[in-house]
């Protein structure tokens, strides 16, 4: 662990309890894991860690989950079953090139500000099919993925052979402490109701001191909000009961003691619900060719003067404290 540990929120340490439970309790998971070499990814290992394709650096995550039960929460379970039967419709709709422009402009760009990925070692956890990672990989990040669904890993391990791939759970990960210079989240957090604590606590984990947790979730509190919680209660085939909207606030508030909140932005309108969400108002894929563009610079002109009242969703980016004083791990010497 860095020089922080994990604590509960009576005030007391809970790291050496937590690594000694995390090494008999089961873990939900099968592993493989998927090698690739390109010469754009050969050259991003650094002297800090392992480079891209160090077998033996990413053996030891392996074996760690190897040695363990698959297990899985019962809200993971629902998860799982629920993603592996959208898998193939949600590849196509969040994958396609006017959802791809979306995330890298309003998600991907604005979640990463500031930290030079180049060399570092970056799990993107609850990755899907990678839509994140090709960004991070595009950038020069050592990249993991891992999702609790198999198709999904599966949809990874053809598209970005480049990077690591891992069927796994965000809740206990059995990667090594300390270990990751970055964790990215793009919208997982709010399917893991009532454990998002838990998750929280596993990034914090598993991040170096002075790592970043970057993250985008649709957020608690505003009006799209309220139209959100009934549209999730009715709309069954896209959504399971336990997803919930983030409380940033509140999550911040449990966190204070572990992470600098280094920034804070919310947005998502028109283009979010019709260009990136074409799937959950069954608009046609072939539709959205014709006015993305115009909805995308509608919401980024509306965006400077929206507030988190009339946002869609939250992104964030933190700080595991314990770096000593140095300079940030990934951030440009000014």
């Amino acid at each position: 662990m860095g020089i922080l540990g994990p604590r509960d929120y009576n005030g007391g340490s809970v790291t050496s309890d937590r690594l000694r439970r995390a090494r008999r309790r089961p873990l939900h998971v099968s592993v493989a894991a998927a090698f690739g070499w390109s010469p754009l990814v050969k050259s991003f290992g650094t002297e800090e860690g392992p480079s891209l394709n160090d077998k033996g650096a990413f053996g030891r995550d392996v074996r760690a989950r190897d040695e363990q039960t698959p297990h899985q929460h019962s809200a993971e379970k629902k998860q799982s079953r629920h993603q592996d039967q959208l898998e193939e419709e949600y590849e196509r709709h969040y994958s396609d090139p006017c959802s791809m422009a979306y995330r890298l402009r309003f998600f991907n760009e604005p979640m990463m500000a500031g930290i030079s990925l180049r060399g570092l070692r970056v799990l993107d956890a609850m990755c899907g099919a990678g839509q994140m990672t090709d960004y991070l990989l595009s950038c020069g990040a050592r990249v993991t993925g891992l999702d609790i669904s198999e198709k999904a890993i599966e949809h990874f391990r053809k598209k970005l052979p480049q990077a690591h791939a891992m069927v796994g759970s965000i809740l206990d990960t059995g990667l090594e402490s300390d270990s990751y210079d970055c964790v990215t989240v793009l919208g997982g957090l709010h399917h893991v109701h009532p454990n998002v604590d838990a998750a929280i606590d596993e990034i914090y984990r598993i991040l170096r001191p002075g790592g970043y947790f970057c993250f985008m979730e649709p957020h608690a509190g505003s009006v799209p909000d309220v139209v959100r919680r009934i549209w999730y209660r009715v709309d069954r085939h896209m959504f399971e009961d336990n997803e919930q909207a983030i409380d940033v606030a509140a999550l911040q508030a449990k966190n204070e003691d572990r992470f600098e909140f280094l920034t804070t932005r919310y947005g998502g309108g028109v283009a979010y619900l019709l260009v990136l969400n074409s799937l959950v108002f069954r608009i046609p894929l072939g539709w959205k060719r014709h006015y993305s563009r115009l909805c995308m610079g509608l919401e980024a002109l509306i965006g400077k003067v929206q507030g988190p009242r009339l946002s869609c969703f939250v992104v964030g980016q933190w700080r595991k404290k314990g770096a000593g004083g140095a300079r940030p791990l990934g951030t440009e010497a000014r």
